[in-house]
């Protein structure tokens, strides 16, 4: 006969069986458990667990679980700082670097590579009209920066050179570059070239070209644009306001500015181009000083 529910009936007390004979109850019940085998032998070298006080069982490990390190020859890529707007922070004083050529036997295309060039000349000689035309008509993302634009940033207190040069003017200048320099190195960090002009004297190079090669860095790429003086006379009367400066200012700018040949710079004489025709012959300078950048 089967029981439906419960432990079955201890066998009936025969000859060999009982107390005494070592049969145990408890061994067939469901709650307790057989004894396992005798522990064999600790591993050589293997530090044997604390004995647990009676009565007390040992709680499984809490807190954090350490992290697993990499398996040898993997590295763990470090994430890319970025901030809300997805654009990608600028380096600490990190300075744009030269521009290398591409190893195509082609020359490179300074229309679609990421430049920053310094546009020099007197007043009249056409910067900024040529530097926004070349900016405008580039097939990749370009910036065009003018000194002068930044340095009227100043409103009230504005030092005019005009009005004679002071400590004033020349600090307001030396801001004026700092903050252009700013500017475009965040603008190249980015993948956006940019295009800066200034009257940039050869005679001054620690404030001039020195000052430029520190804000930006060694990969600017500077070019001279020079015309005749009779050509940057007639367009300086074209100019109005603060920019339009004296005839003999005009001529003693420009005769600084011819101490730039022989320097090792490019110069376009751009007396007889237009603003196009400018900004074509820009590029193919552009395009040497890419293959083998001017040492400057």
């Amino acid at each position: 006969m089967q029981h439906a529910v419960g432990s079955p009936l201890p066998p009936p007390h025969q000859p060999g069986h009982g107390p005494d004979a070592g049969w145990s109850p408890a061994a067939h019940h469901p709650d307790h458990q057989q004894p396992g085998p005798p522990p064999g032998p600790p591993h050589p070298g293997a530090v044997p667990p604390p004995p647990s006080p009676p009565g007390f069982a040992v709680p499984p490990p809490t807190g954090p679980v350490p992290p697993v390190p990499p398996a040898p020859g993997h590295t763990v890529a470090a994430p890319v700082p970025q901030d809300a707007t997805g654009h990608v922070p600028l380096p600490p004083g990190g300075p744009v670097g030269v521009p290398s050529a591409p190893p195509a036997v082609a020359a490179p295309n300074p229309a679609t590579t990421t430049l920053a060039v310094l546009l020099i000349g007197p007043a009249g000689a056409g910067k900024t009209s040529v530097a926004k035309y070349w900016a405008d008509h580039r097939r990749v993302p370009t910036a065009h920066i003018s000194l002068d634009d930044v340095r009227e940033w100043v409103r009230s207190g504005f030092a005019d050179p005009q009005s004679g040069w002071n400590e004033n003017s020349e600090a307001q200048y030396r801001l004026a570059r700092r903050t252009c320099g700013f500017a475009a190195r965040n603008f190249l960090a980015n993948g956006i070239s940019c295009i800066l002009d200034d009257a940039v004297f050869p005679d001054r190079p620690v404030v001039g070209l020195g000052g430029w090669k520190r804000h930006v860095g060694p990969g600017l790429l500077p070019v001279v644009l020079l015309p005749g003086l009779d050509i940057v006379l007639e367009r300086n009367a074209e100019r109005s306001g603060n920019r339009r400066l004296s005839d003999e200012e005009v001529a003693r700018i420009h005769g600084r500015m011819a101490g730039w040949y022989g320097s090792g710079l490019p110069i376009i004489d751009n007396s007889q181009l237009d603003v196009e025709g400018t900004a074509r012959v820009l590029d193919e300078v552009l395009a040497r000083s890419i293959a083998s950048p001017p040492q400057w």
